[in-house]
């Protein structure tokens, strides 16, 4: 590695960041200075290396999109004195928060890494240094004076995934992360074989745009047999409701009872948009493809096409928020803003 290339480390809390009080042995938040002591390799990678707490550090089951406007802003000001950014994250909420930033950080050019480990950096078994040193390798990578990687990913065990692709799939097994509808834009063994068919392209004079405002008005609802009319109202007429994802079986199916259908029309013809995604993790909603889903169409909901739940709540949080206009949101819902989904 090039010792000219500088990489900001951004803490916001999570397993990665904890070692063991020496007195109690008990597990604390780590400042950058207690992880440079437990891994001297940093000082030995030939590159810049600085922190940046987000203080209070918090574990990710608290993250909230305020944090996510956080680590968007420090980005962007930091932005022109590093050539890329890791940011060590809790695994539970991490494809949510990698996703928002993909969305946040329009017109990025340079690498954003997201990782965190099973085990705390403290802990002799952890996985927490390798998963670091690969993700500052990648956010630092260039080729011809270019980031390899300009875009918002998520580094861990031996997988460079696209952040808004991705899901937590075992809270047990170090490969915790799975994107299961794009492939990986680069595998990691000996060396690190940068997959360059599957990264974002980024245009020539790409300027960095930090949009931070969200929505939080929208919800979740998974359907499932013996689902009662009681349960999918109470949802669906949630005061203020802006936007829902149906989860629903297959393809894009669900229930053809008469009450389910007017119940989205209902809601469709409030203003509220209803996105139609699989419980499925892998393969895409194909709405018409069976007559299961047909109803669905004619009450007004939306495809989420091969979406992760976590991107599209992220996209809805991102359009809602910078964009109120009900048409304008359901028409920017229909494309890839950044790569988050395939259509057709």
């Amino acid at each position: 590695m090039n010792s000219d290339n500088s990489v900001l480390l951004i803490f916001t809390g999570g397993t990665i960041g904890m070692t063991s009080d020496p007195e109690t042995g008990a597990l604390r938040p780590a400042d950058f200075e207690s992880v440079e002591k437990l891994m001297p390799e940093l000082k030995d990678m030939g590159i810049h290396i600085a922190g940046v707490p987000l203080l209070p550090l918090v574990d990710s089951s608290d993250i909230s999109p305020k944090v996510w406007e956080r680590i968007a802003l420090t980005i962007e000001e930091h932005y022109d004195s590093y050539d890329g950014f890791v940011v060590l994250h809790g695994t539970d909420t991490m494809s949510y928060s990698a996703s928002a930033l993909s969305f946040m950080l329009t017109g990025l050019a340079k690498p954003v890494i997201f990782t965190g480990s099973q085990i705390p950096i403290g802990v002799l078994r952890t996985d927490a240094k390798e998963n670091l040193i690969t993700a500052i390798e990648i956010a630092s990578a260039k080729k011809g004076g270019k980031a390899v990687v300009p875009e918002v990913c998520i580094y861990f065990e031996d997988k460079l995934f696209r952040a808004n692709r991705t899901t937590k799939q075992t809270s047990e097994h170090f490969s915790a992360f799975k994107s299961f509808n794009y492939p990986p834009l680069a595998e990691v063994g000996v060396h690190i074989k940068f997959l360059h068919h599957n990264i974002m392209k980024v245009p020539e004079n790409a300027k960095l745009h930090v949009r931070t405002k969200t929505d939080r008005n929208i919800a979740i609802l998974k359907i499932f047999p013996g689902i009662t009319e009681k349960t999918v109202n109470g949802i669906l007429n949630i005061d203020g409701l802006k936007a829902v994802i149906l989860e629903t079986f297959g393809a894009g199916n669900a229930p053809r009872g008469e009450w389910f259908y007017q119940a989205l029309k209902n809601a469709t013809e409030k203003g509220i948009i209803i996105v139609n995604k699989s419980q499925c993790s892998a393969g895409s909603v194909e709405m018409g493809l069976y007559e299961t889903s047909l109803n669905l169409l004619n009450a007004g909901v939306i495809s989420g096409y091969d979406a992760t739940t976590e991107a599209l709540v992220a996209k809805l949080m991102y359009l809602l928020g910078e964009n109120g206009n009900r048409e304008k949101v359901k028409t920017q819902m229909a494309k890839s803003l950044c790569g988050e989904m395939t259509i057709g």
